[in-house]
């Protein structure tokens, strides 16, 4: 059992502003959010076309950190990493299939530790990605562990939510490339059913300590909102991404696959991106629903909201339609902080996070204890002055076939990408001073050795594969 110490109260060690009196105090809740497969498509991170206004209230209100990265660019090893405090090395997740419970019994999820100390918590839909019950068996999502409610809102959803126009795209051979306009609104898709829940669950536990998790399912594939999300998106108005036509050649290991949506004419790419758009509207709507619950119950004063997607995604970008590469835009996801009693909320950062800093940021923001010695490093400081300088990295790694692995970091202006333990299937290195979109690979220009040394040795330190 981990005690709950002092400083989790809201009167915390080196904060301006004082919540409540000593007399009223209690501890922090936690309201963790977590949307799946969302990159930074957003109009608070300057995608003035999708509309999300309620995703950009909580960016206004709180911290919008402007590049945070996750550990590895697919949903269970990056879930497995951030909310274990572990990166992907140390643990040996490298998949969806593995449970982060059969190969770690004894990890502390960053959930469990809090309900270790006293807090009620919950897990709503898909936090945990591949999770076990009691008895150690495969359930999706669930970890009994971690939570004292578990709620999987695909088993509530009404069939007529799995009703109305559509179809797959390309040549039809990639089965969960497609999309469909919903019928039944809101209340027929398990992220309207989550949102209702997690309402409740405010409701009903606004007077304890919370920690509750809720997972919303979109814009993962399968492209699937209500129809009334689609028709906010024409799709003679959706612009397809534009690239360099001198960009430098792609390595061999860069894509998985680099033809697999070679089928996608321009229709289908518009289609691809209306979809992905109307799902990420559709899920601003159920945040909107917290935030309206938070509202009504007064519950900002006195709670943590920490708002993720869980990795990037490519919607065109490269010819890619996924996610799965260490690029920019496989690594990068947004991530907003609301943190009580702050006085520097309602800004900007542009310091490097992780989201492996996720889970000591919170032990220190709640004064909870460490169940074992975290990877990442808490984000405080950051939270506390968004503009300090922050000497910080960002470690993100993917499999790839026969090279085995392919490892990145991405410091304030640099990006440099290694194939294999020895950068044997080939080196990238990009400017972002210059080169946002990752598109002139500097790694061979003499120039550019020094810098190409020195991120090295860097890479090596960050993962634990390359230490051996």
């Amino acid at each position: 059992m981990v005690r709950m110490g002092k400083s989790c109260l809201p009167v915390l060690l080196g904060l301006s502003q004082l919540l409540v009196t000593a007399a009223d105090a209690k501890p922090l809740n936690v309201l963790f959010v977590v949307v799946d497969d969302l990159r930074p498509e957003l109009d608070c991170y300057g995608a003035e076309k999708v509309g999300t206004p309620n995703i950009d209230r909580l960016a206004a209100k709180g911290v919008k950190f402007n590049r945070a990265y996750a550990q590895y660019p697919v949903c269970n090893p990056s879930r497995s990493s951030f909310l274990t405090g572990r990166r992907p090395d140390e643990l040996g997740i490298y998949q969806n299939q593995m449970p982060v419970r059969r190969k770690w019994p004894d990890a502390v999820t960053l959930p469990q530790l809090f309900r270790s100390s006293g807090y009620f918590t919950a897990g709503l839909g898909k936090i945990l990605c591949a999770g076990t019950d009691e008895g150690g068996a495969y359930a999706p999502y669930r970890d009994d562990l971690s939570y004292d409610r578990f709620f999987n809102a695909k088993e509530h959803a009404p069939k007529i939510g799995s009703q109305g126009e559509g179809r797959r795209l390309g040549d039809g051979s990639i089965p969960w490339a497609r999309w469909l306009a919903a019928e039944g609104g809101d209340a027929a898709q398990p992220d309207g059913i989550l949102a209702a829940e997690a309402v409740r669950l405010l409701q009903d536990h606004r007077d304890e300590p919370f920690f509750i998790a809720v997972g919303f399912h979109k814009p993962h594939d399968p492209f699937v909102a209500p129809k009334e999300y689609f028709k906010k998106y024409p799709l003679e108005e959706i612009s397809l991404a534009a690239e360099p036509d001198d960009r430098t050649p792609l390595l061999d290991y860069s894509l998985p696959n680099r033809n697999l949506f070679s089928s996608f004419g321009e229709r289908d790419q518009r289609e691809f991106k209306r979809a992905y758009h109307a799902c990420v509207t559709f899920v601003d709507t159920q945040v909107g629903r917290l935030f309206a619950a938070m509202d009504r119950l007064k519950l900002w004063d006195s709670t943590i909201v920490v708002l993720l997607g869980d990795h990037g995604y490519h919607l065109g970008d490269r010819g890619w339609w996924n996610k799965v590469t260490v690029f920019e835009r496989g690594a990068r996801a947004p991530l907003m902080m609301w943190v009580p009693g702050i006085d520097s909320m309602g800004q900007n950062t542009e310091s490097i996070a992780e989201f492996v800093d996720l889970y000591p940021t919170l032990v220190d923001l709640c004064g909870l204890q460490e169940p074992y010695k975290l990877s990442g490093k808490s984000l405080r400081p950051v939270l506390e002055n968004p503009s300090k300088p922050w000497e910080h990295a960002a470690y993100t790694q993917v499999t790839r076939g026969v090279i085995g692995m392919g490892y990145s970091i991405r410091t304030d202006r640099w990006r440099l990408i290694q194939w294999g333990v020895n950068g044997e299937g080939g080196v990238e290195l990009y400017d972002h001073s210059s080169d946002e979109g990752e598109y002139y690979n500097l790694a061979d220009h003499p120039e550019y050795r020094r810098i190409k040394k020195q991120l090295a040795a860097r890479l090596k330190k960050g993962f634990p594969g390359l230490q051996k």
